[in-house]
């Protein structure tokens, strides 16, 4: 390739060598306030790395010089990206240019995004497949309100590196403290933000300052230059290998020999030998082979478009997904998402639209607004409807169950377009947080707090201290589900004591534990050394103590862990509390059942013999009622069960409910 001083350059040996297709690919994206210099920054970069074509630079300089836009011989460098003839002539830009080159560490592929509030539905589109965002801020103005719009943009995407180009430091005369304040300034605000890595690099790009070459203006700036940075900001820790997902796109069936699942792998990696699950028939089988174009492959990872062929013949097609048995995405036909809206239209509540998900489309309607947020001060607000470029939480309710991960966890099965069926174009841009509960669900939670005892009862459901602030889950629970491969419950022992709670509880635990499940025992004796120590067996008491319990099992059940309980905890309405403190499907009863005279003679603690010696008053089942379950999920009768047997039982249960695989 011949540039722009007719000498060979780095870049061309880039892409002449052979190991060019093999590099490293660094995907990022631009953005700013109108005129803090994207496309200058953009058009500076590829001028001193020199990877403009000849012909291009002689396009650009004739239209510089046109214009009288020009600065010392060098021209506008912005009109290597500002490619629309409408762009060029108001001197913004509208739509999102890609441009693409290469240095001999890494390829790269641009997405100069529009800086303009009416075009925040472009920046979402050139930025969601983006590694790393550079969102510029001019020096002389300092930090604006689309600055911030746009670092919320980048946290909301989940972009996992942000580079803060501190433009037009020629304007300030290098000052750095000019930069500083705009460090502290941004870094005040970002930290509301989901943002991981946030580099600060002072610039300036019309000079070419800091850009690919040092700045002799700023000694006092000791970091990398952009380019630099570019090139070396690592990429390892941002892909998911871990939780394998393969949407099928096709079948490959090109004679009766030979039956095959092409795809792209959404994320981790799958080998022969091993076996696999089709969603959403949840058939098992082995991976046979991986194929490609150029022969079989040992291993297919994240990003790589293979065929996959199976040691059995099940019935799968487009729009499946073939995951590891004990490693599932969420499959609901209900999500909560952040949503950008992207028409004209604004959008109608319980219209019919399309939802297109990895390989997979399904009819879908929007139930419920929950809140649009107001991304200039980041506050959240009832909205009756989204309009174009509004950002809002969704839920979602689809026709057929989607097979989908956190966005945070994995980009490819986290996201999601709707579609308008009548003039298919794409209305919406998603990013699943999570299951959604639905109507109903949110309704038998409220009944069961209305069944509780009475209404003091049930306010007191959740106590919260005065002045205080509830501060949310730094990594939310189906993230750490989706990373450990099984769901998380609350499993409650209730019985006479001496029935054999905290025996089968026990052995469930070492059970579940030795299969890899994280578990959590809290156990009635151990609650009343410390936690519970101050309280005595008054009903009131009793009742304190099955909150407090009921409030430790929802934070461990918020962990990721299955968490098992052992109290006699003898009133209905106690337990109902704590039932509604964790979602529908998350909480099983499990009565164990046994008459007081076989407690009796079990009596493993001698409580049974003091209470009759009067050493104990308000024994549950002596001389204190105990209410039994009306609809337990799991009845243990263990004065006809042995340990094994009421284990079993209970694992049979976890398993069916879908908590453990």
């Amino acid at each position: 390739m011949t540039t722009q001083n007719g000498t060979e350059t780095h870049t061309d040996d880039a892409f002449a060598s052979d190991g060019y297709l093999d590099m490293d690919l660094l995907r990022f994206t631009t953005a700013g306030s109108v005129d803090d210099g994207k496309s200058t920054l953009i058009g500076r970069l590829l001028y001193d790395s020199k990877s403009i074509f000849e012909d291009q630079m002689e396009a650009v300089a004739e239209a510089s010089k046109d214009r009288g836009m020009d600065d010392d011989g060098v021209p506008n460098l912005a009109l290597l990206t500002d490619g629309l003839r409408a762009e060029r002539e108001q001197g913004i830009t509208i739509d999102v240019a890609y441009r693409y080159f290469a240095t001999p560490r890494r390829k790269f592929i641009i997405a100069d995004t529009p800086g303009h509030v009416q075009y925040t539905r472009n920046m979402v589109t050139g930025a969601s497949t983006a590694d790393l965002a550079v969102i510029l801020v001019d020096a002389k103005r300092g930090v604006q309100t689309q600055s911030k719009r746009h670092a919320f943009i980048a946290s909301l995407l989940g972009i996992p590196h942000v580079v803060v180009a501190v433009n037009k430091m020629d304007l300030v005369d290098f000052s750095e403290d000019v930069f500083d304040r705009i460090v502290d300034e941004f870094s005040a605000f970002a930290a509301k933000l989901d943002l991981r890595d946030i580099d600060f690099i002072p610039v300036s790009a019309l000079k070419g300052d800091n850009v690919v070459d040092r700045s002799e203006h700023m000694p006092w700036y000791e970091g990398s230059t952009m380019l630099h940075h570019l090139e070396h900001v690592s990429l390892t820790g941002d892909r998911n290998l871990r939780d394998f997902r393969f949407p099928v796109q096709t079948v490959i069936r090109p004679d009766q020999t030979f039956r095959g699942f092409a795809g792209t792998v959404a994320s981790g990696a799958i080998r022969p030998g091993e076996e696999v699950l089709a969603l959403p028939a949840g058939t098992r089988s082995t991976v046979a082979s991986i194929t490609t174009l150029s022969g079989d492959l040992d291993e297919a990872r994240a990003g790589e478009a293979v065929v996959i062929t199976l040691e059995d013949e099940i019935d799968v097609s487009r729009g499946d997904m073939l995951v590891r048995p004990q490693n599932v995405p969420t499959v609901a036909t209900g999500v909560e998402a952040m949503m950008c809206w992207m028409a004209e239209e604004p959008l109608q509540a319980r219209r019919h639209y399309l939802l297109r998900h990895t390989t997979r489309e399904v009819k879908a309607f929007v139930d419920e607004i929950v809140y649009r947020v107001d991304i200039d001060t980041l506050h959240r607000e009832d909205a009756p409807s989204l309009g174009l470029n509004d950002i809002g939480r969704v839920r979602v309710t689809t026709a057929a169950p989607l097979f989908f991960d956190p966005y945070r966890q994995s980009k490819p099965t986290g996201a999601f377009v709707l579609i308008d069926p009548y003039s298919n174009a794409t209305v919406a841009a998603g990013m699943i947080r999570g299951e959604a509960q639905s109507p109903e669900e949110v309704a038998g939670r409220a009944a069961r707090l209305e069944r509780s005892a009475d209404a003091a009862a049930a306010s007191a459901v959740r106590q919260v201290s005065p002045h205080v602030v509830w501060e949310g889950l730094n990594i939310p629970r189906d993230e750490r589900e989706a990373k450990q491969g099984h769901r998380a419950a609350v499993v409650w022992f209730t019985g006479l004591s001496g029935s054999g709670k905290t025996t089968v509880a026990k052995e469930v635990e070492r059970r579940l534990f030795d299969a890899g499940v994280k578990t959590m025992l809290l156990d009635g004796d151990q609650v009343r050394h410390g936690l519970s120590g101050d309280l005595g067996f008054s009903p009131a008491d009793r009742r304190e103590n099955v909150r407090r319990i009921g409030e430790v099992a929802r934070l461990f059940f918020e962990s990721g862990a299955v968490t098992l309980c052992t109290f006699v905890s003898p009133y209905r309405a106690d337990r109902d509390r704590v039932r509604a403190l964790v979602p529908d499907g998350r909480f099983m009863e499990v009565f164990v059942d046994v008459d007081v005279e076989t407690a009796r003679q079990r009596d493993p603690k001698g409580i049974y013999a003091k209470a009759d010696a009067g050493e104990i008053e308000n024994l549950t089942g002596v001389d204190a009622p105990y209410e039994s379950p009306e609809s337990p999920e799991v009845t243990l009768r263990t004065a006809d069960l042995s340990v094994d047997q009421a284990v079993e039982a209970v694992l049979a249960a976890l398993a069916e409910a879908g908590i453990t695989g």
